[in-house]
This record gives structure tokens, C-alpha cells and sequence, in this order.
């Protein structure tokens, strides 16, 4: 189920939180905990109603296992064989095709295919689980009894799908403890709101346009066309992402949960190592803690600190897809980040312009290779945009591709990146924007518009489903 649909923002949400709101008043936390891991369940089954089994499954695995840990004198063996169950369920799900597919390449073979589908959400709730039973190894948590708290942890339906991933350590006093109250209500809702005008305001509107011109034959594709292309994705993805995470953030707030944010205004950082600590924080912080870290990190010597760092952003390309476009993007970043612990980062703060414009070519460049999948077709998209001159060759104008409203909400787009935030951060007197009526009449119209688009329009995409 998709946040931005109609189903859900008309019938499962209002209902949802009137039930839990209004007739779970003075009732204990056990019960409330209940109906949530139902509706949770309830959520995942409406668009994969073939994989609830699947992750009650990894549920169990991953309970069982940190329970087996604290009282095992086995620990090292259990947790290495937990991590090699969550890892063989990744990899039969949603990369055994792509192995497949890639063993037949190479050696000229022609296995079958799998008919194996991917289930939503399960890089996320697969780390997730992983991530707790890490932690009970290392003492940095206890193993929970009770079952339905960790199936909440896990299942939770507002960062079911597409995060943030969430550390078990930091939530379970808000599953035994927390309060509910108005004003997180209200905060709760405000907050969806915005995330909400990202998602169907902006990254949709941005979507048809950018279809548009991956759609064309790449002779048509002219070297303004494939900059429009890359620059309208880089936001199209991060309004997307960004604001699916606003909403995810907004829903646990309503039902009373503090979930950490999971961007940082990327789009003004002033290099690729400042962009991956404000750029989806939760899955970096993940591959920090139990892959970085526990390599070596950084603490033996250059070389390995560099081997260390390409071997994190190669499984972050590898995470993000089944699909070689997939793993090259991670080692484009990985490169840089690497390019700039060598002494690139030196030069890049004596000039915060030059530092900012390279930043942003760098990613923006980038996400061709995360848009297409075909490294054909990405070579020529990034050859259009770099040797323009020898692809001169008039085809589509600009405006037959971007509308005045599109152009429009391009503009917008680039200024609510961060810019119109700092500002009012640094403002005074905008600060009581926030808050106040005036926002109040902000997030309304803003949701009125939004169900106008989703009424008279039903595309919808949802960029990070497929992870």
C-alpha cells in the first residue's frame, strides 16, 4: 500500500488512527502494541499478501537467534549463522535472477530462470532484523521475550517499506513506554502533510517529464535533454525518498514513536563524504556499524581504510538493486569519497562555490547511472551531457519537453532542497511561520491540491519500493 494513494489516505489512515486514537483511551501499552503489529501485517498484505508469511518467518529466525545468543555459549555461531539466514533470503528473493542472469553472460550458459518475485521492503526489514540480533552479540541491547515486540520493531507499516531503518536499541523504551499526546498528534500530521506535497506535488510532476525523455530514442536525445533528464531525477529521487520519510516519520509520530530523520538537505553539501552523512542516514549509519566499523574502519592505516570504504559503497550499490547499473553507482560514489580522503577534500574548502558546483555534478551525474539500467544506454546519456559538441544534432526543443507548470515546479523544487529552509532557520520572524495558522493554511492547501493530482491523475510511482 502506498502512502500517497487515495485507499489509503481516505479509508485505512482515518480509520486507523480514529480506532487507535479514540478507543484505545486509558487502555495498556500491550494492547496497543497488538493492534498495531495487526494493522502492520494488515498493510504489508494488501500489496504482497504471498510474503506476510515471509517475514513472520524472519521475524521468528531473528527472535529466536538474539534469545539463543543471551543464553548460548555458542554466541559467535548463532549470530554468524542468523546473519547467513538473513543473507540467503536476500539473495534467493531478490538477487538469485540477477546471478543467474550474469553466470549465463559470462560463461555463455543458459540456466533457467527463477520465478521468484521481490517481495516489498525486505532490503529494509531484512537489515533491520539484522541489526537487533547484531546488537544482543554485542551486548549493546538484551535479547526481548516478548514476541510482539519484536514483530512491531520489524513490521511496523510506517517504515515497513522504505525506512528508516531503525535500531532496536533506540525504540524499545517508546514500545513499553510511550505517550501519546495532541501535540505529537499535531506535529505527526504536519509533518505528513509536507512529506506528502513532496510526493505527489513535486517528485511526481518531475517523473512524467524525466519518463518523457528516457522514453525517446537516444538519437533524439540532445545534450540539453539529457542534463534536463539527470537534473529533474536528482529531484524527482530525492522528493521522492525524502519525502516518503517525512511521511513515515509523521505516522509514527501520530501513534506516539520518535523516529530519527533520515536526510539532511543533501543537495547543499559541499562534498560526496558530506552528501553520504545527509543522504538516507539510516542505511549509511547501518553500513557504518556493522560493516565499516567492524572491518577496521579507519583505524588501520590509508590503504586499508580505502579498502574498507570501497567495500561498503559496493554493497550499498549492491543493496539498492539486483542489477549491475546498481553495483557501478556505488563505486562511482565509493571513488569519490575515497578521491577526497586522499587530498581532494583539501582543496574543495578553499573555495565553498567550486566545492558546492563540483558536489552537485558529481551526483547529479550520477544518478543517470541509477535511473537507467541499461550501461549502454547510460554511456550515451552521459556522453551527451560531458561531449555535447559532437552531439549538436537539433531535435526536441526544451519546451516541448517541460511544460510552464513542470518548469515551475522545477524552480520550486530547487529551492525547497534546503535554501528556503535555512533561510527561515536564520529568519526570526519566519520562525513563527511554524507553528502558526499561516502554516496551518500552508498544509491544507497543500493537501487539497495533492488530492486533486491523485484524483485527476493515477500515476504514482514509488522509487524505493523495488529495494
Amino acid at each position: 500500500m502506498n502512502f500517497s494513494s487515495m485507499f489509503f489516505l481516505w479509508g485505512f489512515l482515518p480509520l486507523l488512527v480514529y480506532i487507535y486514537i479514540y478507543t484505545s483511551k486509558g487502555k495498556e501499552i500491550k494492547k496497543k502494541n497488538i493492534y498495531l503489529l495487526i494493522v502492520s501485517l494488515m498493510f504489508y498484505a494488501w500489496g504482497e499478501p504471498g510474503y506476510v508469511c515471509l517475514m513472520l518467518f524472519s521475524i521468528l529466525i531473528n527472535y529466536f537467534a538474539a534469545l539463543l545468543i543471551e543464553k548460548s555459549n555458542y554466541r559467535k555461531i548463532v549470530v554468524i549463522a542468523d546473519i547467513g539466514i538473513n543473507i540467503l533470503l536476500l539473495v534467493y528473493f531478490k538477487y538469485l535472477n540477477f546471478i543467474i542472469e550474469s553466470i549465463n553472460t559470462i560463461f555463455s550458459l543458459k540456466l533457467e530462470y527463477k520465478n521468484v518475485t521481490l517481495p516489498i521492503g525486505i532490503s529494509f526489514f531484512t537489515f533491520q532484523a539484522m541489526s537487533y540480533v547484531i546488537d544482543v552479540y554485542r551486548k549493546e541491547c538484551k535479547a526481548e521475550s516478548n514476541f510482539i515486540h519484536v514483530a512491531l520493531y520489524v513490521a511496523f507499516f510506517p517504515q515497513l517499506i522504505a525506512g528508516p531503518i531503525v535500531k532496536y536499541k533506540d525504540i524499545d523504551y517508546q514500545i513499553r513506554n510511550r505517550k501519546e499526546s495532541i501535540q505529537k498528534v499535531a506535529i505527526g500530521i504536519r509533518r505528513f502533510c509536507y512529506g506528502l506535497g513532496k510526493k505527489v506535488i513535486v517528485s511526481n510532476m518531475l517523473a512524467m517529464t524525466v519518463d518523457n525523455i528516457i522514453a525517446l530514442d537516444i538519437v533524439n536525445v540532445s545534450w540539453y535533454l539529457a542534463w534536463t533528464a539527470a537534473i529533474m531525477y536528482s529531484l524527482q529521487i530525492y522528493y521522492d525518498f525524502s519525502g516518503y520519510s517525512d511521511m513515515a516519520i509523521g505516522l509514527a509520530k501520530i501513534f506516539g514513536f520518535d523516529i530519527e530523520e533520515n536526510f539532511h538537505y543533501p543537495y547543499l553539501s559541499k562534498s560526496i563524504t558530506e552528501f553520504w552523512r545527509r543522504w538516507h542516514i539510516s542505511l549509511g549509519s547501518w553500513f557504518r556499524d556493522y560493516v565499516y566499523i567492524p572491518m577496521g574502519g579507519n583505524r588501520k592505516g590509508k590503504i586499508r581504510t580505502n579498502i574498507n570504504l570501497a567495500v561498503v559503497f559496493f554493497l550499498t550499490g549492491v543493496w539498492h538493486g539486483a542489477s549491475w547499473n546498481f553495483i557501478v553507482w556505488g563505486i562511482y560514489h565509493g571513488f569519490f569519497v575515497i578521491v577526497e580522503r586522499l587530498g581532494l577534500l583539501k582543496l574543495l574548502k578553499k573555495s565553498v562555490i567550486f566545492a558546492h558546483f563540483y558536489t552537485v555534478l558529481i551526483f547529479v551525474s550520477g544518478w543517470i547511472f541509477f535511473r537507467l539500467t541499461d550501461l549502454i544506454q547510460i554511456v550515451e546519456y552521459l556522453k551527451r551531457m560531458f561531449i555535447p559538441w559532437c552531439y549538436a544534432k537539433k531535435t526536441y526543443s526544451f519546451l516541448e519537453i517541460v511544460n510552464l507548470r513542470t518548469l515551475l515546479i522545477l524552480v520550486f523544487a530547487i529551492a525547497g532542497c534546503g535554501i528556503i529552509q535555512t533561510v527561515i532557520e536564520k529568519d526570526g520572524k519566519l520562525k513563527q511561520f511554524k507553528g502558526g495558522f499561516l502554516e496551518l493554511l500552508y498544509c491544507a492547501s497543500m493537501v487539497a491540491l495533492c488530492f486533486i493530482l491523485l484524483a485527476s491523475n493515477s500515476y504514482n510511482p514509488f522509487i524505493y519500493f523495488r529495494f
